[in-house]
């Protein structure tokens, strides 16, 4: 046996392949002033097996023979038991890998590329994400806590929902189809809407305001009110109960410019004078046939500035209602418009004929208008 006196760390000693057993000082060796230690090499090598040939000893920065690599410790490419480091092989390798569960199934907690499955990698993962689009944008179909987007849920879905209230309330200002609540949806908004008939029809029992129809509210209800000017006057054409007094006068367009215009029943020739005295006695005035200056107006009628052009009366009204000529208008049809006896009577609209001279009809309608 060789006994050696050093003062040296005993883990370099063992790198060495040395093994050493310290010997207390003052023994029979007759030191007293240095500790001792007793070195065997054994077989040569210190490795047990007599063939003097280093063994394999990861960690010891030589690959040795079964290593794949060895540089002292684990790094991102070689594995602390000295294999290389390979995504599936069961090893999770801190410096390179984020898990590591020995498969390359895509739909589980650890990705095939070694990574944490997390929601907004694009990759489904199976029991845990509803869906995952890759992304973490939270208006889309797949939301960024990987959640299909559904109404209700509190997040509006850009191109598909109006507004998100996290309920599924119907009545209220976002509707359970998550879209806002308006007139003539169908819906009753509650303390917005009195009613709501699914249509923005303005002469039923629901108009499109969706208050319920009533006299003066402008809107004509079909089958229970001859008229209504969106007043409670009695002296003018429709009295305040809807009602019109004046040879069956009905209103043609309700709100043109500031204007309302009427169709008021004429006893007799459609001559000016009897068209102007039948929309007087409804307490109604006579248009002008034309603009300013035109040559068939005097201080008879009064300046609508509806009509454009000086000899075309109605013509323009005929493309409002049915946009198209006054003859083919079949809404004015039998309408005769005061020329200011500046013509044969007044000029009235006929099917297939248009300025009909009124001096050679009987009992039609006059034009006439409130505002």
């Amino acid at each position: 046996m060789t006994r050696l006196r050093v003062d040296f760390p005993l883990t370099k000693l063992a790198a060495l392949g040395l093994f050493v057993t310290p010997i207390a000082c003052g023994d029979d060796s007759g030191s007293t002033d240095t500790t001792a230690f007793e070195t065997s090499s054994g077989d040569g090598d210190g490795d047990g097996d007599g063939d003097g040939d280093p063994g394999p000893l990861c960690g010891n920065a030589v690959v040795d023979e079964g290593e794949e690599c060895d540089v002292g410790n684990e790094t991102m490419f070689c594995d602390a038991d000295c294999t290389y480091a390979v995504c599936g092989d069961g090893y999770h390798n801190m410096l390179s890998e984020q898990c590591d569960d020995g498969n390359s199934d895509n739909t589980d907690g650890c990705v095939g590329a070694c990574l944490i499955n997390v929601c907004g990698d694009n990759v489904l993962w199976e029991g845990m994400e509803a869906c995952d689009d890759g992304n973490m944008i939270d208006t889309d179909e797949c939301k960024n806590d990987c959640t299909p987007a559904v109404c209700g849920d509190g997040v509006v879905w850009e191109g598909e929902e109006q507004c998100e209230d996290l309920n599924m309330v119907d009545t209220d200002a976002c509707t359970n189809t998550c879209q806002d609540a308006i007139c003539g949806d169908g819906i009753l908004w509650e303390g917005v809407e009195v009613c709501d008939d699914g249509n923005l029809t303005n002469t039923d029992m629901c108009p499109g305001s969706c208050e319920p129809a009533v006299c003066g509210d402008g809107y004509v209800l079909q089958g229970v009110e001859e008229c209504d000017d969106g007043n409670n006057n009695n002296d003018d054409g429709c009295d305040n109960n809807c009602m019109s007094d004046c040879n069956n006068g009905t209103i043609l367009i309700q709100d043109w410019n500031g204007w309302t215009y009427w169709k008021v029943g004429v006893m007799g020739q459609m001559t000016d004078n009897n068209i102007a005295a039948a929309c007087q006695l409804c307490g109604l005035q006579v248009p002008c046939a034309g603009p300013a200056n035109c040559q068939y107006n005097d201080n008879v009628c009064v300046q609508t500035n509806n009509e454009d052009s000086c000899g075309n009366p109605m013509q323009d009204m005929a493309q409002l209602l049915c946009n198209s000529a006054p003859s083919q208008c079949m809404a004015i049809w039998g309408i005769y418009q005061y020329m200011g006896n500046a013509w044969s009577g007044g000029c009235g609209a006929e099917q297939n004929g248009w300025c009909t001279q009124g001096n050679n009809q009987n009992n039609k309608f006059a034009l006439c208008v409130s505002g």
